[in-house]
């Protein structure tokens, strides 16, 4: 961020407010000049009180608005770099009625200057705190025309539907029936849809009954409350190992895994390039049955235990009594300066660290893109399809997930 002093506050938030915008603009998350106004126009600073004016402009700064009693954060004013992307996916023109599921104020008035006044903005949230908070500083930046109201969003707004676009800004399991259902025609959401324990945004058309993707991105959001919450399963390996399976199907022998875990491990290299981790994350996921997210903290990686990449979360592969997971290493021969590999622990280590070798290889050669997945929600049917690779079962629905 830019480091602009001045003498007079008010100066210095819009000079701060103006080299925001620019970074936005330099990063790519601003590409287009209606989402670069409204975040040149809206004063950020009013929403993050108590918040150094830095602070509060810095672009990948998320600051937390409250916490529960755990030290949990359950509200937050999400980072502008996100804001922006997210907004740009949405394609939010003037006139346009918009419903935003979890409110904090700031995103709201920036909806609030991309529809105009011809349009329409609706914020809901679960949080009778955080629904009072929205309200009083929107109504003293002056966005009083932005409709605040407390209530579970699983069931929409009714009243205030048809909407021309949702925007979701809270973490979401699944899409409840009554956003697609509120939804207008040729209607647009952006939701943070989990999928096999990792967030992306994903921007949504409708298609028939259903969704299709039409962008998506990382991204990492407060989880949803109220009835559409869901917890994950996680399972301990061992102290400080753990898995975090979204996959109700996926079924785990814990002691057998233990066991490999004490094993020797061993490493395989790919030949193929490691870069764009998240997006290759994705793809790892989405592309084999018995895939989770491996987990692991730093005293089990300083016994060895584990390797390093466990310590953020790595797509592991599981099968019985064996796991394989994703390994990288310098080699100056590949365009990132990377390789990607595996480390495999169990008595089938070499068979599943061939497995997961071929994966990555594929992902180099066919897909080593961001963007490259396409993703549709299908309604529950009556015949859903079966659980498999790229194919995810949710409470209200499926998701599938291809690679062209």
């Amino acid at each position: 961020m830019t480091d602009v002093t001045t003498d007079d506050g008010v100066e210095d938030a819009a000079t701060l407010r103006a080299a925001m915008v620019r970074e936005l603009r330099d990063q790519g998350a601003c590409q287009s000049e209606r989402v670069a106004a409204a975040f040149a126009s809206v004063p950020r600073h009013l929403f993050t009180p108590g918040e150094p004016l830095a602070v509060a402009y810095a672009v990948d700064n998320a600051p937390i608005v409250k916490r529960d009693g755990n030290g949990l954060t359950l509200s937050s004013v999400s980072a502008p770099h996100l804001q922006a992307t997210m907004l740009e996916a949405a394609d939010i023109k003037p006139g346009m009625r918009v419903c935003e599921v979890g409110s904090g104020g700031y995103n709201a008035a920036l909806l609030a200057e991309l529809v105009g006044d011809g349009g329409h903005v609706t914020t809901v949230d679960i949080d009778p705190e955080i629904v009072e908070r929205a309200r009083t500083f929107l109504n003293e930046a002056g966005y009083n025309r932005v409709d605040v109201m407390l209530t579970d969003a699983e069931e929409g707004v009714l009243d205030a539907a048809p909407f021309d676009r949702i925007i979701v800004t809270a973490g979401s399991w699944d899409i409840p029936p009554a956003w697609i259902d509120q939804l207008a025609d040729d209607g647009r959401i952006v939701v943070p849809l989990r999928l096999k324990g990792t967030t992306r945004w994903i921007a949504f058309d409708r298609d028939g009954s259903g969704l299709i993707s039409r962008g998506y991105g990382l991204c990492v959001f407060v989880p949803f409350q109220g009835a559409g919450s869901h917890t994950e399963r996680t399972v301990t390996i061992e102290d400080g190992v753990v898995l975090r399976l979204d996959d109700e199907n996926l079924k785990v022998d814990i002691d057998a895994l233990r066991r490999a875990l004490h094993l020797p491990r061993i490493e395989r290299w790919s030949g193929a390039v490691f870069d764009m981790p998240d997006e290759q994350a994705l793809f790892l996921l989405t592309n084999s049955a018995g895939m989770a997210l491996l987990h692991a903290n730093q005293e089990a990686v300083d016994r060895d235990l584990i390797a390093r990449p466990a310590l953020k979360g790595v797509p592991v592969l599981i099968d019985g009594d064996s796991f394989a997971y994703r390994a990288a290493r310098p080699n100056d021969d590949m365009s990132s300066g990377y390789e990607s590999g595996v480390y495999a622990h169990g008595p089938s280590a070499e068979d599943l660290a061939a497995r997961y070798a071929d994966l990555l290889r594929r992902w180099a050669d066919r897909y080593h893109r961001r963007g490259a997945a396409s993703i549709q929600y299908l309604p529950k049917a009556a015949d859903p399809p079966a659980p498999s690779s790229g194919i995810i079962v949710k409470r209200h629905g499926t998701v599938v997930v291809t690679w062209p």
